[in-house]
Parts: C-alpha cells; structure tokens; sequence
C-alpha cells in the first residue's frame, strides 16, 4: 500500500522534507493563480540549487513559484508532471523570463493542452506540464514535445468529462514513442493499441500530426516568446470542424488571466489610496 509523510505547512516558505534535489518524481495539482504571497520571505531560497533557481515573478501570482518548486524538488534525472493554468503558458514579463530559463534548462519535455470540465471543481481547459531534468543527456535536449488533447475525451454528462483508460494508453504511448521507448499496452489493452496503429502505424514510430501532436526544437520556441502553448505549435487537423470551440477555450484563458489581472489592479488601487492618505494626513 501507500505510505506518506503529510505536514501541514505553507510550501512557499517552509520545506518540511527538505525536497531541493532530492526526487525522482514528483506530482501535483496546485491551486492557480494564488496572490498575497509574501515574497520578502522567499529572498534566502532564490538562486542556483535553490528553492526558486530562476528568481521571483514581479506579478503577485504564484503560478511560477510552483512551478519552480517542482522543478528544484527534482534530482538530476527526476521528473516531474503538474497540472497548471493554461495562462502560465504564455504569460508575459518577468514570467516570461523565468520560462525561458526554465526552457533553456532543457527539462521541459511535455506540455498537453486539455479541455474544459476534466475536474469537477474547475470548468476551465487547463495544461499538464512534464519536465524531465535527465533530458538534457539525451537526443531530446533541444525539444519538446506538444500535444493537443483537447479533442480526446469521454463525455460523461453534460458538465463533465474524463479520459478512458485507453485514451491514456494512447497518450502515454505517442510520448513513449517520442522518447524512443516501445509501447505498453497495459492500460487501455487492444483499444490503446488499434489507436496508435491507426495514427503512427502498424509499426509506430513518431511523427508529428496535424492538431495532435508536434516535436518543436528551442529556436521555434524563441521564436514564439517561448510560448509553451501547444496550440501555437501543433497547428489543426485537415477538415478540422473544431475551430470554434477551439476560439471558446481562448476566450476563457484569456478571461482567467483578465480576472487575474483585475485582482492585481484592485490590490494596487487599495494601495495607492492608502499611500496618498498617509501624505494627506502628514
């Protein structure tokens, strides 16, 4: 069975099991878009072999403090896969920056765009990243494979949606073939394996497929701000009737990071307020 060493503590300031580099895996599901974090307290854990290797985001949202704390947790040849707000992807500014040494870092292997209603408690798509910091060592340094999952999945009402296990058989098995390794078959048996033969073959081998998949090497991802939005990259399947939803699933990404903004505004408002009534009152 499984076993755990649970702590209760806040993981922006406080490192209960003394993760920097010390994992083979990790996997998480944080909370997007935190604000108020206090980032005087996070000063000492900034810099190489630390908590936040890549430094602070100057926007007041803890997506990239996450991020970077999956990715510092990490051993030399750990992985890590992590569900993230698809605002993250492209975000702007210092947190383009951050991204762009995490990019060059070679340790971002995956990014999986997923559609809305996959989580009972969130409607909006989001994006599961996977980085692999042995990656560097090996033929896939400058790459990163993007895959488009939105099209894939089950509807099971109206409001929800989920994967069968044969859709992740196929998944895992396109980033198995991606990675050089053979396919397994253990989850989603024959279903998985008459679907990878169908897109890659009857003996699969990688390719990159319109609106599915795309391997993109690091000068394409400069090129697109180091963007790691996989839409940017694997283009739309000939016939493609889903250009509309497509649209929808912007719209709301680009309204998650407007409500974001919006907090921050309000936040600055408050406090330029009070500034000018403390030299009012001086």
């Amino acid at each position: 069975g499984l076993e755990g060493d649970i702590r209760e503590a806040n993981s922006y300031y406080e490192d209960e099991h003394k993760s920097t580099g010390n994992f083979d895996f990790v996997l998480a599901n944080p909370p997007f878009n935190v604000n108020a974090v206090d980032k005087d307290r996070l000063k000492d854990a900034v810099g190489k072999n630390r908590r936040y290797p890549f430094g602070l985001p100057r926007t007041d949202n803890g997506n990239y403090l996450w991020i970077q704390l999956f990715y510092s947790a990490l051993n030399q040849k750990g992985r890590a896969g992590f569900v993230m707000a698809n605002s993250a992807s492209d975000a702007r500014a210092s947190e383009q920056e951050i991204r762009k040494q995490l990019i060059e870092s070679h340790a971002v292997d995956v990014i999986v765009a997923v559609g809305p209603n996959m989580f009972y408690t969130v409607t909006l798509p989001c994006t599961l990243w996977f980085l692999d910091r042995g990656k560097k060592k090996t033929p896939r340094a400058d790459q990163v494979l993007f895959i488009d999952a939105r099209h894939i999945y089950r509807q099971i009402d109206r409001a929800h949606r989920d994967w069968t296990d044969a859709q992740i058989g196929f998944l895992a098995n396109l980033v198995r073939l991606y990675r050089g390794e053979d396919p397994d078959f253990t989850l989603g048996g024959n279903e998985a394996k008459t679907k990878l033969a169908e897109v890659f073959g009857k003996k699969p081998k990688y390719a990159d497929i319109a609106g599915l998949c795309k391997v993109a090497a690091l000068k394409e991802i400069e090129a697109q701000g180091w963007s790691l939005n996989p839409g940017r990259y694997v283009g739309v399947a000939p016939g493609d009737e889903g250009a509309d939803e497509g649209f929808q699933e912007k719209l709301k990404s680009l309204n998650e990071e407007l409500e974001a903004l919006n907090a921050e505004a309000q936040k600055l408002e408050k406090t330029i307020s009070r500034n000018v009534c403390d030299l009012l009152q001086a």
